[in-house]
Formats: structure tokens, sequence, C-alpha cells
């Protein structure tokens, strides 16, 4: 999973989707992840490269992200 970013928006891509969003919902997608990962344990680790593409993006921004 890759996170990139412009001005306004960042891009999710993954193997074979990608998504683009604005960026002040950074926050609410990386908690948004977070809480899949928490509430469905079953799917291992199927979310942890996406947490840690925004968790990554999120640093380089300076960008703080409670679990909220």
């Amino acid at each position: 999973m890759k996170a990139t970013h412009d001005d306004t928006t960042f891009t999710l891509t993954g193997e074979i989707w990608s998504a683009t969003y604005p960026l002040d919902e950074l926050p609410k997608w990386l908690r948004w992840y977070r809480s899949r990962k928490a509430r469905f344990p079953k799917a291992g680790n199927s979310y942890d490269a996406t947490i840690a593409a925004l968790e990554g993006l999120a640093g380089e921004l300076g960008v703080t992200v409670d679990d909220g």
C-alpha cells in the first residue's frame, strides 16, 4: 500500500485499487482503518499496510490523529 499527496488530496494505492480523498479527511480515514482492525480481528493483518501508509503520511505531514 502506498499513500501519496499533493496540496489538497491524498491517494491510497493498493495492488488492485486506488482512492483519492481530501487531505483534511486523513485523520478520519486513519481512525476508520484502525477501528476496522480492532473490530474485526479475524481479518488478521489485512488492514496493516493501509494503516502503516496512513500513519506514515500523517507523520510526514505533521498530522496528529487521536483514536477518537
